[in-house]
């Protein structure tokens, strides 16, 4: 049954909202684990996936039309505990509240969130639709490991690609790893822009942005959202490519991107990662800055 529902929802069928409940307590046994997947049918198909430092969010066809305009950039929420929330948040049905463990306050909008991509093409970033065909490999309690597919989307009038990417993200850290492989119909290079959304808020602030060529990448300490006791904190994020197919970086109206050289049908792998000020870890700039700055991933798809 839950896997006839899955298909529905990954084909965009209507289905109701959630009914909002209290949260229920994380169990012992859920308290041991350090990282968790899982689809939200009840949810519009949500992909969640989270370890004990950071949690994040993708979306399904079906909340392209029950919540337009839906997005298929990278969501994150802020937590406070070492074990998996997510899930037993979103059936409470309201998460961007915080019910002890964490929230959900970053909003994607129409941008690629925490480490989306597009094409990027005339000076403009061409994305697709929403995933597809979800293949978990590993639902934890040490790693979320898991693949998904983009379906295919035009870029202007050049080409029309399609997209398969593995996002793994083990224990310890606030970066998952992302493997992406982009077919084309056309065999020549392209150029790729992974974004970190704009989100501006109070009043259109943007909070800061710090691009290194160098090193290849970018980070970004966002805005604090509202004030005093009411407020809900910052979100921190970052990406980080591979200097050798880094071309540069620009923006958009929604994002900031960092830019790379991709051949069609050839693996390539970056890194996206994201803190709350609340959380715990990254209290500062300057802490969350030094975390980003001192990461030394491999880019071996």
């Amino acid at each position: 049954m839950r896997s006839a529902l899955l298909g529905l929802l990954l084909l965009g069928a209507p289905v109701a909202a959630q009914d909002k409940h209290p949260m229920r307590p994380a169990t012992a046994e859920e308290q041991k684990a350090r990282a968790a997947v899982s689809i939200a049918d009840y949810r519009f198909g949500d992909l969640l996936w989270e370890n004990d430092r950071t949690a994040h969010r993708i979306y399904g066809r079906a909340l392209e039309q029950a919540e337009p305009p839906s997005s298929s950039g990278i969501d994150a929420w802020g937590k406070t505990v070492r074990w998996p929330f997510m899930e037993r948040q979103l059936r409470t049905g309201e998460q961007h509240d915080n019910h002890g463990e964490g929230l959900d306050f970053y909003n994607v909008g129409t941008g690629r969130g925490v480490g989306g991509l597009g094409i990027w093409y005339d000076n403009k970033l061409w994305t697709s639709r929403n995933y597809v065909r979800p293949h978990i490999l590993s639902a934890g309690p040490d790693v979320a490991d898991f693949r998904v597919d983009y379906d295919p989307w035009p870029v202007d009038m050049r080409r029309t690609v399609s997209e398969t990417r593995r996002f793994t993200l083990p224990a310890g850290t606030n970066f998952t790893r992302l493997t992406s492989t982009i077919a084309s119909s056309s065999d020549a290079e392209m150029i790729v822009g992974i974004g970190i959304s704009k989100r501006p808020i109070n009043g259109g602030k943007l909070g800061e942005i710090v691009k290194d060529a160098k090193a290849a990448r970018m980070n970004w300490w966002g805005p604090a959202d509202g004030e005093g006791d009411g407020g809900k904190g910052r979100m921190a994020a970052a990406v980080i490519v591979d200097p050798a197919a880094f071309t540069g970086f620009a923006e958009d109206a929604d994002n900031y991107l960092i830019l790379v050289r991709v051949t069609p049908g050839r693996p390539f792998t970056y890194y996206s990662g994201a803190a709350w000020d609340g959380g715990g870890d990254f209290a500062t700039r300057d802490a969350w800055t030094a975390y980003v700055d001192a990461q030394r991933p491999d880019f071996r798809p």
